[in-house]
């Protein structure tokens, strides 16, 4: 029972030292991204095709945010908008491999020892006083939570080397390490499926990536062992990925499916040359350290830092040699991605958020590129929707009438629900943006969504009473038509060029066109009453007759003036904001 309880304490400690290094991690990333703001935003828009671009930028990007998991979300985010193709994408997610390495040396460099818990509370001491010391507050506070995630990272660490316990206490675990490491390759193998399987569990790799190095420092595990583990590890992390896809469109299954088939690869690789590759990573460690990592606990030489120095090595060069080789073999990765998810037409009326995660993920600035391309989405939608009203007036039978008719009510649900589900994730992440230009863009898209479902509304009451026309059987005139065709026409024009505007950066819209059309709609829209008051008068049609088509036409006014609203929106979260146009 004693033995018990001492396990189940160690367990715990080892637990909440992890909860807090995960924790530090978080806090590093998310002030990071505070720090960038758009400058991080302005990189990742200007990824491009070529593969090496793409490395060094999914290389720099992981490495300032610490998530690839974060990177991985952007590269989709870019795919399914057209941003990026999947060549690309991979791209991306190779040099998101690499900035992945950043953790596993923090950890060796300053997180193990003794001197990791000297120096967190020096930090936090530094992290505290740089914000009562200088004045441009909302700049250092960000740093100052840089520092302080640093600082609980490297405590979480010394928690989680003092939860083991010595080797002498658990002889019976040492022996079966050491019986499963007995088999050559087929060990390898075996501790490359346990690591994958660990990091499932734990969905986080830089978790794993700790106990790892922990265990290493502490001699529970050799250089072989913890090799494999890492490798394992590597495979793990891309679960998490390929998990979130499974709900997602199919460019998004094939970026998942890329990252699984680029680590897979490179373990392979790695396994095929692995002794060599090891007596190679012994070399260089004992170059560095002057210990060898094949040195155990109480022999001669041994250096508890060599192995986890060693393992550091390891993950840098089985990441970047694996990408200077498989970035050579980049269309063959898509021909295998190809062949695992095939391609299926898209249901578009089938209410499916696109860009935002299923899951919603604390990535604060990046989510904004998220945000902002579903958006465009719920833009097209609603544009394609208006274009079923010319269907209605088109249709030669009853059954084509009440298809797209069926159609436009479709749209309308899917619209009133995407305003819902988009306004939730832009809630969630305002609560974790750091920058004056994210919360701005933020305010300017709650505004937008607002805006694009009442126009769908507006389409919506369109259609019934187009509905009504068609049921009772009545019309307003050859020539009034054709104004109400002309109106239409106009009115599409300016959904066109919200539609163009949504799809940009926000910063760099002119809405000066947006402006013309709306002026241009206000002016037909007078015609069009002056006109009606006449038809009224001379008997053209009836007073009811009329009463509808006056609402028709006023209707498509009302669309339009909710689209200036969204141009508003535009500018609004612009650094120079043009002249007020009053909303209506």
């Amino acid at each position: 029972m004693e033995t018990f309880f001492s396990i189940l304490n160690i367990l715990l400690i080892a637990i909440g030292a992890l909860g807090i290094f995960l924790y530090g991690m978080k806090l590093m990333s998310d002030s990071l991204q505070k720090m960038a703001g758009n400058k991080m935003r302005t990189i990742l828009a200007k990824m491009t095709d070529k593969p090496i671009r793409g490395i060094l930028t999914g290389t720099v990007v992981t490495a300032a945010i610490q998530s690839s998991s974060a990177t991985t979300v952007m590269v989709v985010s870019f795919v399914n908008a057209g941003l990026l193709s999947l060549a690309g994408a991979i791209a991306v997610i190779m040099g998101a491999n690499i900035g992945t390495t950043v953790t596993a040396w923090i950890i060796s460099l300053f997180g193990l020892g003794e001197s990791s818990n000297a120096l967190a509370f020096p930090l936090i001491a530094v992290a505290v006083a740089l914000p009562m010391m200088l004045t441009k507050k909302e700049k250092l506070n960000s740093i100052s939570e840089f520092i302080i995630g640093l600082a609980l990272l490297l405590i979480g660490l010394h928690f989680l080397q003092n939860a083991m316990p010595n080797l002498e206490e658990y002889p019976n675990f040492l022996e079966a390490i050491a019986t499963f490491s007995g088999y050559g390759y087929l060990s390898i193998v075996l501790f490359i499926l346990i690591g994958a399987m660990m990091t499932c569990l734990v969905q986080a790799s830089a978790a794993m990536m700790a106990i790892t190095l922990v265990m290493c420092y502490k001699g529970w595990i050799g250089l072989d062992v913890a090799v494999a583990l890492v490798m394992g590890q590597n495979i793990g992390t891309t679960i998490t990925a390929n998990l979130a896809a499974m709900v997602a469109n199919t460019m998004a299954k094939k970026a998942a499916r890329a990252h699984l088939v680029f680590n897979v690869l490179g373990v392979v690789i790695s396994l095929v040359v692995f002794y060599p590759l090891m007596s190679l990573i012994s070399e260089i460690t004992e170059a560095v350290m002057n210990a060898n990592p094949y040195t155990m606990p109480g022999e001669d030489g041994y250096n508890p830092s060599s192995i986890p120095m060693a393992l550091s090595i390891f993950h840098t060069f089985f990441n970047v040699v694996n990408t200077l080789i498989l970035a050579w073999f980049i269309p063959q990765i898509i021909r295998i991605v190809n062949w695992m998810v095939k391609s299926t037409e898209e249901d578009e009326e089938t209410f499916k958020l696109k860009y935002i995660p299923v899951h919603f993920m604390n990535t604060s600035e990046l989510d904004i590129e998220s945000a902002q391309q579903e958006i465009h989405l719920f833009s097209q939608r609603v544009l394609k929707m208006y274009d079923f009203l010319l269907e209605l007036t088109k249709a030669k039978s009853e059954d084509t009438f009440t298809e797209y008719l069926e159609r436009i009510k479709k749209y309308e649900e899917i619209t009133d629900r995407m305003e819902i589900e988009i306004a939730k994730f832009l809630t969630h992440i305002s609560e974790t943006v750091g920058s004056k230009e994210g919360s701005k863009k933020i305010s300017a898209m709650l505004r937008i969504i607002d805006n694009l479902e009442s126009i769908g509304d507006s389409i919506y009451h369109i259609s019934i009473m187009k509905k009504g026309q068609h049921e009772q059987n009545f019309s307003f005139g050859q020539i009034n038509d054709a104004h109400l065709l002309k109106m239409y026409e106009c009115v599409r024009q300016s959904l066109v060029v919200m539609t163009k505007n949504l799809s940009m950066n926000y910063d760099d819209v002119d809405v000066t066109t947006a402006y013309q059309v709306e002026e241009a709609i206000n002016e037909y829209r007078n015609l069009l009453r002056d006109a009606h008051v006449e038809a009224i008068k001379s008997g053209e049609y009836t007073y009811e007759v009329g009463t509808i088509y006056s609402s028709v036409y006023a209707l498509y006014e009302k669309i339009g003036d909710f689209v200036i609203n969204v141009s508003q929106a535009i500018a609004k979260s612009q650094e120079t904001t043009p002249a007020p146009v009053p909303e209506v």
